[in-house]
C-alpha cells in the first residue's frame, strides 16, 4: 500500500510503513520499519510513538493519508499510559489462544491503546482519508487493525466483559475511546478498498472458467476450525448422497476467520490447516485448501495446506495430531502445506472444496 501511494503521488509526501518481519519492500518516501506481529513488540511500539508523535505536528492545510490493513492492531501497538508492552504481550497471546474472535480480541486492545480506536485520527488538526484493506468479517473500519481512525462503539465495560467470558485475568488501566458522533470525525473519511469478499468472486471466476459451479457461501464464517470443517463435512455429504442443494460439480468456496483454542503446549498449525485436518478425517476423501491470504496461517512459514484424497491415506496420527493442534506437523509430513511467502495483502482466509 505504502509502494502504491509513492507511485501515484506527484506531491511532497513522507511517512512510516509498519510491517512483518521480512514483509517489507523498497520505497523511496516512506520509511518502513518491521515489526511483531501476531504478538506486539518493542519496534511497534517505536513506530507507533513515533507516527502519533507525527500527527500531532501535523496542521490544518496537511493531510493524513493512512493506510491500514489486518494485523495493524499487533503491528501499530502503542500502550496507553499504566500498560507495558509485556503486559500487552502476555495478554494478546493469552487472547489469541483462548478462541476469542478478532472484534472481541480488539475490543480489548483498543482499550489498552494509544493509538486505536479512533484515537490516531483524534490526534491529528489536518484532515484524514483512510484507505483500508479489510480482513475482519463484516469490513467494519472500526474493527480492522483496531480501528485507529475510526469511531469507537465499544466501551471499557465491553473490554472487561470480554476478558470475564474467556478467564483471563488484567486489571488494566483502560481507557475510554472516541465515540460515533465525536466532533473529532467531521475531518475523517474511512474507505474500505479491498474486502474477503471479492477474493472470493476473483476465486469464483476461476471456477467458473474451468465449468465448475461456484457456490460462494460468504466471507463471515466463524467459529471454531474443527467444528466449522464438520458442518461443511455435512454439506458435502448431503451433496454428493442427494445433489443438493447443489449438483455436482460444484466448488464450495468461502471466507471468514475461524478460531482454534489452545488448551496446554499445544502443537504447530494455524486455524486454516486445523480445518482441513477435521474435515479430512469427517470425509478422508476430498480434495480442499484452505490458507491465509496474507501467506501466514498461525505463527508458521506456511498459508495453509491442501487436502487430497490421498492425504488420509499417506497420513498419520491425525486424530492425535488435531487434538494437540498439531495440524501442521500432518500436512508438513505429507509435503502438502501451501507455502506462498509474504503476499503482503491481508483479506481474511481462503477456503474451497471441490465436489466432483
Amino acid at each position: 500500500m505504502a509502494l502504491a501511494a509513492e507511485k501515484s503521488w506527484s506531491s511532497p509526501l513522507e511517512g512510516i510503513a509498519v510491517t512483518r518481519y521480512k514483509h517489507g519492500l523498497p520505497t523511496k518516501r516512506v520509511r518502513v520499519v518491521d515489526a511483531g506481529h501476531p504478538v506486539p513488540d518493542g519496534a511497534g511500539e517505536s513506530a507507533a510513538a513515533e507516527i502519533l508523535k507525527r500527527v500531532r505536528d501535523l496542521g490544518p492545510d496537511d493531510l493524513l493519508l493512512a493506510l491500514i490493513s489486518g494485523g495493524g492492531s499487533s503491528l501499530l501497538s502503542l500502550p496507553a499510559p499504566g500498560v507495558s508492552m509485556a503486559e500487552l504481550k502476555s495478554l494478546t497471546a493469552q487472547l489469541l489462544k483462548s478462541g476469542a474472535a478478532i472484534q472481541e480480541i480488539n475490543t480489548v486492545r483498543k482499550h489498552l491503546s494509544a493509538i486505536a480506536g479512533g484515537r490516531l485520527a483524534a490526534a491529528s488538526r489536518a484532515p484524514v482519508v483512510a484507505l483500508i484493506i479489510s480482513d475482519v468479517t463484516g469490513d467494519d473500519p472500526t474493527h480492522i487493525a483496531s480501528g485507529p481512525c475510526a469511531p469507537d462503539p465499544t466501551t471499557i465495560e465491553g473490554a472487561k466483559a470480554v476478558l470475564a467470558k474467556y478467564g483471563i485475568a488484567f486489571r488494566g488501566p483502560f481507557s475510554e475511546t472516541p465515540k460515533p458522533g465525536d466532533a473529532v470525525f467531521s475531518r475523517v473519511k474511512n474507505e474500505v478498498i479491498a474486502t474477503a469478499h471479492r477474493s472470493l468472486e476473483a476465486a469464483a471466476e476461476v471456477f467458473q472458467r474451468n465449468h465448475i459451479r461456484p457456490v460462494i457461501l460468504g466471507d463471515t464464517i466463524t467459529g471454531e476450525a474443527a467444528e466449522v470443517a464438520k458442518v461443511m463435512a455435512a454439506l458435502v455429504r448431503e451433496i454428493r448422497k442427494y445433489s443438493s442443494p447443489f449438483k455436482p460439480p460444484v466448488a464450495l468456496i468461502s471466507g471468514g476467520e475461524c478460531t482454534v483454542t489452545v488448551r496446554g503446549q499445544g502443537g504447530r498449525g494455524g486455524r486454516c490447516c486445523e480445518f482441513l485436518l477435521s474435515l479430512g478425517i469427517e470425509l478422508e476423501e476430498v480434495w480442499a485448501i484452505a490458507a491465509d491470504t496474507d501467506g501466514i496461517d498461525g505463527t508458521e512459514d506456511n498459508a495453509g495446506a491442501i487436502l487430497t484424497p490421498e492425504s488420509m491415506k499417506k497420513g498419520h496420527d491425525a486424530k492425535a495430531l488435531l487434538a494437540r493442534h498439531d495440524s501442521y506437523g500432518f500436512f508438513s509430513a505429507l509435503g502438502d502445506l501451501v507455502i506462498t511467502g509474504p503476499t503482503r495483502t491481508n483479506v481474511n482466509d481462503y477456503r474451497a472444496i471441490l465436489i466432483t
